[in-house]
């Protein structure tokens, strides 16, 4: 079932053409990320479907609704956690969770809705009293209020530290297990590949593929590469006998393999060892969504 379906839209400014037909649907209860670099038209589109911009365009439905003839309907059912926001400074976590409330006609505990971000234990603090990462916790708090359907999250992570995006990640899984689809942006290749149940890759206004980021990496490669240093050059023939070995790569000291799977690994170091070669900075690892975002586009990906 399709909670979001985008047919051809486009979005004009003057001589600048932001979004470039672009078509796409979001199922019930996934987490779908667009991810592209800043510039590319993400939060743009997600302006459009959340009822804030109009599309030059093309449609949009969400929830079967018209964004153009039901933007109202469509604002009742979606929560929407913009970049930055701003808050009465005077008022506590709890009260402007109640004033929200207010304005949707909503009957709420705040407390639970700060529990279900890990902010009860700051429920009576202002808004400017919390951490970066709290401050985010709180704004999807706010989106949740009236008990959305689809929550819209733009960038949620940008300006955390490491642990504090980890927190927000987990938060986000919980929110989709209690039944919320979420629709994100973001230019983090990790965010994207750890949350996200498929992915638009998006450049400069369009949508170059979609599909799950594991689908994605491994329609680029399904082998791992491996790289370490030697202490001795290694003759060519040396990996022959290696059986899941499809490319070698060695500039002394440096050798970089292309192999099947994980086991490869471990016949590579008994030979090394077998011939008393000494190896150092052992590196094994898969192909990533950077790398699909550089066979698409022919450059490497920039996330700032």
């Amino acid at each position: 079932m399709y909670v979001i379906e985008v047919r051809d839209l486009k979005k004009q400014y003057k001589d600048f053409e932001a979004v470039k037909g672009i078509s796409f649907e979001v199922e019930k209860n996934e987490i779908f990320g667009i991810l592209g670099p800043n510039g590319a038209g993400k939060t743009t589109t997600l302006e459009i479907i959340e009822c804030l911009k109009q599309q030059t365009s093309g449609t949009c439905r969400v929830l079967d609704f018209d964004n153009l003839t039901n933007s109202s309907e469509i604002k009742q059912k979606i929560g929407v956690q913009l970049q930055s926001s701003e808050y009465f400074d005077r008022l506590t976590l709890a009260e402007l969770l109640q004033l929200f409330g207010g304005l949707y006609s909503q009957k709420i505990d705040p407390f639970e809705l700060l529990n279900k971000v890990e902010l009860r234990e700051k429920a009576k603090n202002t808004f400017k009293e919390l951490s970066g990462g709290q401050k985010q916790r709180f704004t999807i708090a706010s989106a949740l209020v009236h008990q959305p359907e689809i929550l819209f999250l733009d960038e949620p992570t940008t300006g955390l530290d490491p642990h504090a995006r980890q927190n927000m990640w987990q938060l986000v899984r919980n929110l989709r297990e209690q039944g919320i689809t979420v629709i994100m942006t973001t230019h983090y290749m990790e965010e994207a590949e750890y949350l996200c149940d498929r992915v638009a890759i998006m450049d400069e206004g369009k949508i170059l593929q979609i599909d799950s980021p594991k689908n994605l990496i491994q329609n680029i490669s399904k082998h791992y590469q491996m790289s370490f240093f030697v202490d001795k050059r290694i003759p060519e023939n040396f990996f022959t006998e290696v059986a899941g070995i499809s490319k070698v790569s060695s500039d002394f000291p440096k050798v970089v393999l292309e192999i099947e799977n994980a086991e490869v690994a471990g016949s590579i170091i008994q030979k090394l060892k077998g011939q008393n070669i000494s190896y150092s900075f052992l590196n094994l690892k898969t192909a990533t969504l950077e790398d699909v975002y550089l066979q698409l586009t022919g450059r490497e990906y920039e996330s700032n």
